[in-house]
């Protein structure tokens, strides 16, 4: 019986589908993987771009990261979401990329405009300079998060974009929860200091 952690029901129903998706990956279904990828790509890509800075080894990565999957479907044993298993695969792969490179690309995300965790204000209609304003500080929001150390760049990635809990992004890391609140908030204070010329206009 699969241990997943406790969730919305549809959560639990998407954890299900993705657990029954690997067993006939296990045994070979590439219609399976195909599926299994579709429900995912956005996840996978959205992180591994989000670490990397967006450059084009975003999906050579996520490549692997599936390949990887495939691999090891025969071995999956679900004691987790299987999210939480797919993005330790991830967060594997991208780190290692990173140590393989060891560059750091500035180069701007777009920003999502469902994230309000650091917003400059909530004004209806922007005049022009306020969206350009707008627009330059979230550029450098993507530009500070860039140079943030591994672990807190991923686990801040995993919390602001992915809306993880504490404690996924803590299975994902191999970290307590404490750790985890803890490199956090060195990020966020990291970033803090980083605009806050920015964020002081």
């Amino acid at each position: 019986m699969a241990e997943i952690e406790s969730g919305k029901p549809s959560e639990a129903n998407g954890d299900a589908e993705d657990v029954r998706l690997m067993r006939l990956i296990g045994g070979g279904d590439t219609a399976a993987l195909e599926e299994l990828i579709e429900r995912h790509q956005a996840l996978v890509a959205g992180t591994i771009g989000r670490m990397l800075g967006g450059n084009s080894d975003v999906e050579d990565v996520a490549q692997q990261v599936f390949i990887r999957v495939w691999k090891s479907a025969g071995r999956y044993v679900p004691k987790a979401k299987f999210t939480t298993w797919l993005l330790k695969i991830t967060r594997n792969l991208v780190f290692n990329e990173l140590r393989r490179t060891k560059r750091h690309v500035h180069v701007p995300i777009q920003p999502d405009p469902q994230s309000d965790e650091i917003r400059l204000g909530d004004q209806v209609t922007q005049t022009p300079d306020a969206s350009l304003l707008e627009t330059e500080l979230q550029g450098k929001i993507e530009e500070a998060i860039q140079s943030l150390p591994e672990s807190q760049r991923m686990a801040l990635i995993l919390r602001r974009y992915q809306d993880l809990s504490y404690e996924e992004i803590a299975r994902i890391l191999e970290l307590s929860v404490p750790a985890v609140k803890s490199i956090l908030f060195r990020a966020r204070t990291e970033l803090r200091e980083r605009l806050k010329a920015y964020l002081d206009k």
